[in-house]
């Protein structure tokens, strides 16, 4: 069965340091829902080569078992309360996508 990966890509954060609320309810409703974070670059650190219109803001890769187990994490009541606590001033390039399997 093909895994199942949150894509989440930043190409604007105004202030980093609002993110926190978010990344303190994130982390463990991602790690309750089965996801295992692959990589994460911040914009404070971390190593990355941007290529064409890439950019070098936070990015996270995170892996599921499957696709519905990664969609369900994102549906999960805990997760919606992590979604409320996004603050304004960002933009976010958000996707679930199936790996090959």
């Amino acid at each position: 069965m093909a895994k199942g990966y949150w894509v989440s890509v930043y190409p604007a954060i105004s202030d980093p340091e609002k993110l926190t609320a978010y990344d303190k309810l994130a982390g463990p409703a991602v790690q309750a829902g089965g996801g295992r974070v692959l990589s994460r670059l911040l914009s404070l650190g971390g190593r990355v080569v941007a290529h064409e219109a890439g950019l070098t803001q936070r990015v996270i890769l995170i892996e599921f078992d499957n696709f519905e187990q990664a969609v369900a994490a994102y549906e999960s009541e805990a997760y919606q309360k992590a979604l409320v606590a996004l603050p304004d001033g960002f933009e976010r390039d958000f996707r679930i996508v199936e790996g090959i399997d």
